[in-house]
């Protein structure tokens, strides 16, 4: 009752006269058109409105150089936010974090953090970077791993192969991208009879890998498996299948990741063979982390600043109808204050960390 008393008085009240909410700008590498990052975009800012934090949102559009011109007016600007929240896309994050030195604004990353040979180069001159107050990645290399294993399954058993498999990666400077391969190429080595014909680089983009589909397909015609890294490539690649009158679901077998309405609605139909998905939570989960830091809790509670979230995980086609009838609520049917640290025993720790959070 009294903090839906402060709001309506908040509410009533010019905003100098109420408390400060910790506010937050997001650095999202995608498009607004973009399902998959407006989708993150959204699941992030539930998680604001319900912590009683502020948030603005910057889409760079797949433009390091917007990117980075955000990164400077957020840093450099009158308007500094509290945090900054940022992907290390197109390897953008060494010289954000660069200039965030000595700003006062605190940085958290998200869905691709820093790759080894950045993380020693910043920890080799600690005064020239700004520290970084945590990292959360999603399980990118099991997922594709766990990806390439589910669609074997699917294949004939009275089939001995050899089995032609195509596969669809993002772009080669993100590293989400490269772990979801490596993850891929992991695998092929239980499996000597699927036999890996072409890697092609989609840019997670649905009319590219449709037109590279078309070019695998007159490549390699007895193509059996298809492995995408999102769900916008493996759409692209089906529609070229069906063009070829090849049978998603039937005699090829489809994978992605992504649970956009569209992959969702193609897992249900069985269209979609094997489909992974769930890391859109994890800005909502940095968020609810941000908002304890504000309280001045301590948000790294197990010693560890980087954390790998067990957040991608298979979606058969009952979690797919769960998870479309969530997409139409705001809140996502998520209840982030039930996350937060505050309140909770010295020895807490954020479950999110380490299970998959079903919702």
């Amino acid at each position: 009752m009294l903090k839906a008393l402060c709001q309506s008085v908040c509410l009533s009240l010019p905003l100098a006269t109420c408390a400060q909410a910790a506010s937050v700008v997001f650095l999202n590498p995608g498009q607004p058109s973009e399902t998959f990052w407006a989708s993150y975009s959204r699941f992030m800012q539930a998680a604001a409105d319900e912590l009683g934090m502020t948030l603005r949102v910057e889409y760079s559009e797949r433009d390091a150089a917007r990117a980075m011109s955000q990164a400077r007016s957020a840093l450099e600007g009158p308007r500094r936010p509290d945090y900054l929240v940022l992907v290390n896309e197109q390897y953008v994050a060494p010289e954000i974090i660069r200039l965030a030195q000595g700003s006062g604004v605190k940085l958290f990353l998200v869905n691709n953090g820093l790759t080894s040979s950045q993380a020693r180069s910043i920890q080799a001159q600690p005064d020239k970077y700004a520290p970084v107050l945590g990292t959360l990645t999603a399980n990118d290399e099991q997922a594709g791993y766990k990806m390439l294993h589910a669609m074997v399954a699917l294949l004939p058993r009275s089939e001995n192969g050899p089995f032609d498999l195509v596969a669809f990666a993002g772009v080669k400077t993100t590293p989400a991208s490269q772990l979801r391969e490596a993850g891929m190429r992991r695998a092929l080595a239980d499996f000597p009879q699927v036999r890996l014909r072409q890697v092609v680089y989609g840019g997670w983009n649905r009319e590219r890998a449709y037109q590279q589909a078309q070019q695998l397909l007159q490549r390699y015609p007895a193509t059996r498996l298809v492995w995408s890294a999102n769900d916008q490539m493996a759409l692209g690649a089906m529609q070229a299948f069906e063009e070829a009158g090849r049978k998603p679901g039937r005699d090829v077998v489809f994978s992605a990741i992504n649970s956009s309405p569209e992959a969702l609605r193609a897992r249900i139909d069985g269209r979609l063979d094997v489909l992974m998905g769930g890391h859109t939570t994890l800005g909502g989960w940095a968020m609810v982390m941000l908002h304890d830091d504000a309280l001045g809790l301590d948000i790294n509670r197990d010693g560890r600043r980087e954390h790998v979230l067990p957040a991608l995980q298979p979606v058969d086609q009952a979690k797919a109808r769960r998870w479309l009838k969530l997409l139409e609520r705001d809140d996502y049917g998520v209840d982030f204050q039930h996350y937060s640290a505050k309140g909770r025993p010295r020895g807490y720790q954020y479950p999110f960390l380490t299970s998959p959070v079903e919702y």
